[in-house]
């Protein structure tokens, strides 16, 4: 150590003298203190600034910028944004609050994230955002789950070929138009299509709600009461005009009646019955 001198006061040191090393550079210890306020530095921890050191304490007060975030002092790394700095803990989305560790985009002026920022976008064009890779949809959506998708990242469930914008969900898996179609779903009695919705039971038959109709005027019935007649529905209006217009064969069944007086007479009736159908 009698080669070595302090790097403040140039003396040497003592054979049995505890000596300080920093980056290779020997103090003693009643040298190695803070420059600006000339006391040892706490734990050993300290600052240095253009080759001198510094507490922690006054190095903050000479040069540590403040957050706009919290308000404290940045020691280490800084983001910087419109001449501001913050901690990176700091600097976060606009809109949704996450940290965007360095990575962001300005909407409006201010810095969000990368989604936050497609999305609002995706509502300031009147667009859909996909659920999947957050990037705005540009052509027809498919809807799973309530959310938008491209139909790119889905395939059919059945026979695995790539999807578009009409493909269908049924327990909570997409099919293609085909395969959806070839599954055990209600076929409407009337159009003899899948019911992909809300089915109405009736006449031992499933039907769309639009197409279970009166069978004179093809009105729906839309949950009013219906009438039945030989496997037919219909509404009360045509199924009372039905019964009141029905066609009447009448079927002669000569019933001689001799009634006394007509016998005394001579004269032999013929009574015709009518048989309704």
């Amino acid at each position: 150590m009698t080669s070595s001198l302090c790097a403040i006061c140039r003396e040497g040191f003592s054979r049995n003298e505890c000596v300080v090393n920093a980056n290779g550079v020997h103090w003693h210890q009643r040298c190695f203190v803070c420059v600006q306020c000339l006391q040892p530095f706490p734990d050993g921890l300290f600052f240095e600034h253009e080759g001198r050191k510094y507490c922690q304490e006054d190095y903050e007060l000479l040069f540590a910028p403040i957050c706009s975030g919290c308000g404290q002092y940045i020691i280490g790394r800084i983001f910087t944004h419109k001449n501001a700095k913050w901690h990176p803990k700091c600097f976060t989305c606009y809109r949704c609050g996450n940290e965007l560790n360095g990575e962001f985009v300005k909407y409006q002026g201010n810095p969000t994230c990368k989604p936050c920022a497609a999305a609002a976008r995706a509502v300031a064009d009147s667009k859909y955002l996909c659920a999947r890779c957050n990037h705005i949809i540009d052509t027809d959506h498919l809807t799973f789950k309530g959310e938008p998708y491209h139909p790119h990242h889905f395939d059919c469930f059945d026979c695995h070929q790539p999807l578009t914008h009409r493909a269908k969900e049924l327990h909570s898996h997409l099919f293609c138009v085909t395969c959806y179609d070839l599954k055990e779903l209600s076929v409407c009695a009337a159009c003899k299509k899948p019911i992909e919705g809300r089915a109405v039971s009736a006449l031992d038959k499933k039907w769309h709600p639009e197409h279970f109709a009166c069978a004179h005027c093809e009105r729906a019935f839309a949950g009013e009461r219906f009438y039945e007649n030989k496997g037919m529905a219909y509404c009360e209006i045509h199924y009372k005009s039905f019964l009141e217009t029905r066609v009447f064969t009448a079927v002669r069944v000569p019933l001689i009646q001799r009634s006394q007086s007509l016998a005394r007479r001579g004269v032999r009736s013929i009574l015709y019955v009518m048989d309704v159908i």
